[in-house]
C-alpha cells in the first residue's frame, strides 16, 4: 500500500490505535516536521492530546542520509557506535555534525514550542508517532527521552517501516505498532505518493488546530 499523503497515513495509523481512543491518560507526540500531519490524524482520532519531542537525525558525514544516531533534548544521545567503527569516523567529526545539529533542536524548540513545557507525562500512555522508520535511530532517542520523564507506557507508531527497526524498538518501547512492513525497503518515502517536506508554518498549524479538534471534541 502506498499512501497517498502523510495526513492519509495518520488516518490509517489511526485504525491500529483504537484502544487509545477516548482516554484521559493518552498523549500523542509527533516527531517534527514530517510526523506531525501523522500525528495531527492520530490524536484528532483519538481526542487525545497533541503535542511535539523535538528529536534531530545525525547524517555521516559525506553522507548525510545516512544516519550514525540521533540527539533530543535534556542532552540525551543515541549513537550507532557499530556503524561509526565500521566508517572509521573520526570522533571530532561526529561532534562537529551533534553541533550543528544541536543548534537546529533549539531553533525547532523556539519555534515550535516557544518556551512551553512538554506535558506532563508522568503515569500517562504516550504514543511516539512519526511518518516512517528506516534506521530507527530519531524514534530511539525519542524513548530514551520520553523514559526520563517517568510515563506509564510509552507506545512507538509508525505507518511504515523496516521490520528490523520495529524488532530493535521493541527492546526499549513498551509497544510498537508499525502498520506495514514492506519488503524491499529502500526508505520512506518510497511508500508516499506525496512526501514534500513539512514546514514550521505547517507543523505551528496542525498543533493549534489539533487544540481545536480536541476542544471540539471535549465539548461535544
Amino acid at each position: 500500500m502506498i499512501f497517498k499523503d502523510r495526513r492519509h497515513a495518520g488516518i490509517e495509523l489511526s485504525k491500529r490505535l483504537g484502544a487509545y481512543a477516548n482516554r484521559d491518560d493518552v498523549l500523542v507526540l509527533a516527531l517534527p516536521r514530517g510526523g506531525v500531519p501523522v500525528g495531527f490524524e492520530v490524536a484528532c482520532s483519538l481526542r487525545a492530546q497533541l503535542d511535539v519531542l523535538v528529536v534531530r537525525k545525525l547524517g555521516m558525514p559525506g553522507h548525510e542520509e545516512v544516519a550514525i544516531g540521533a540527539i533530543a533534548g535534556d542532552g540525551v544521545q543515541v549513537l550507532n557506535e557499530e556503524l561509526l567503527d565500521q566508517a572509521g569516523i573520526d570522533p571530532a567529526a561526529v561532534e562537529s555534525v551533534m553541533e550543528r545539529e544541536r543548534l537546529e533542536l533549539d531553533r525547532r524548540e523556539i519555534a515550535y514550542r516557544a518556551g512551553r513545557p512538554l506535558p506532563e507525562m508522568a503515569g500517562k500512555t504516550v504514543i511516539v508517532v512519526d511518518d516512517g522508520l528506516a534506521t530507527g535511530a530519531t524514534m530511539r532517542a525519542a524513548v530514551a527521552v520520553l523514559r526520563n520523564l517517568a510515563p506509564g507506557r510509552v507506545i512507538v507508531a509508525v505507518p511504515v517501516a523496516v521490520e528490523s527497526a520495529c524488532e530493535e524498538l521493541r527492546a526499549e518501547a513498551d509497544e510498537v505498532i508499525c502498520a506495514k512492513t514492506p519488503q524491499p525497503f529502500f526508505g520512506v518515502g518510497q511508500w508516499y505518493e506525496d512526501f514534500t517536506q513539512t514546514d514550521d508554518e505547517q507543523v505551528r498549524d496542525l498543533l493549534a488546530r489539533a487544540d481545536e479538534c480536541l476542544g471540539s471534541s471535549r465539548h461535544g
